[in-house]
């Protein structure tokens, strides 16, 4: 389970959180939506120990995060996979070579605890996961947007993560290539039963691949609830959001 509570974060004078709150249980994918600019990437910072909150708490597995020393804290990563808005793949390295970065990084903090043999399996296994079997031996380069989101996934899941966070996984994709990536997403829950939060303002995204759907607004979360419910709210900040209403004054917080 993930529980942040009252989480506070300002960077400068900017408040950009100001009293967070939001639990995910095991097995739900929870979509976080707001305008842009509001600190939707800031909270699911905090679960990786990639931000630590001026106040509030964050729990991931029972364990206080910003507590967390170094070697605690890479234990705990080794269980979180985290998709980049922009895949954040390196140029000079294999598609191949960038899905086992992590599993590398596992081995070396285990002592060799995963072999060179395992590794190549999982990043096969990976890759095969996100409909890209054949390309491991690809540049980034040669690659669609799309393939690199897919190829941001199979690096991800290559960990077997118990929780995948998503940031913006559908940003500058076309419409049928949204589709792909939503119907991953969602693949993902099915096959590996992971735990999933997902970054997005698009609305389109979220209702497809969320159990349950919470906006952040000023700081806070405005509502969360099923995506049903949040359809039919009557909060008209809400439903300014997700009919895609401008509201000047929405309050945005960064």
């Amino acid at each position: 389970m993930i529980s942040l509570r009252d989480l506070h974060k300002a960077f400068g004078p900017k408040q950009v959180l100001k009293g967070f709150t939001l639990d995910v249980t095991e097995g739900e994918t929870v979509a976080i939506i707001g305008y842009s600019g509001t600190g939707k990437s800031v909270a699911i910072k905090h679960i990786v120990g990639l931000l630590e909150p001026d106040q509030g708490t964050v729990i991931v597995d029972g364990l206080d995060v910003p507590t967390l020393d170094r070697h605690a804290l890479y234990r705990l990563r080794a269980k979180i996979g985290y998709v980049f808005q922009f895949s954040a793949l390196f140029d000079s390295l294999t598609v191949g070579e960038n899905v086992a970065m992590g599993l590398r990084r596992q081995a070396a903090m285990d002592d060799g605890g995963i072999s060179v043999g395992e590794i190549d399996e999982r990043v096969r296994e990976a890759l095969t996961l996100v409909d890209l079997p054949d390309a491991a031996a690809l540049m980034p380069s040669e690659l669609s947007g799309g393939m690199r989101k897919r190829v941001g996934i199979a690096r991800a899941i290559a960990l077997r993560p118990k929780y995948l966070l998503y940031d913006e996984p559908t940003t500058g994709l076309d419409p049928v290539t949204s589709a792909v990536i939503n119907e991953l997403m969602l693949r993902m829950q099915r096959t590996l039963g992971v735990t999933s939060i997902v970054i997005t303002h698009d609305m389109k995204s979220a209702s497809t691949v969320a159990t349950r759907i919470a906006m952040l607004h000023d700081g806070r979360v405005r509502q969360v609830g099923t995506v049903a419910e949040i359809h039919g709210t009557d909060d008209q900040v809400v439903r300014d959001f997700i009919e895609g209403r401008p509201n000047f004054d929405a309050g945005r917080a960064a």
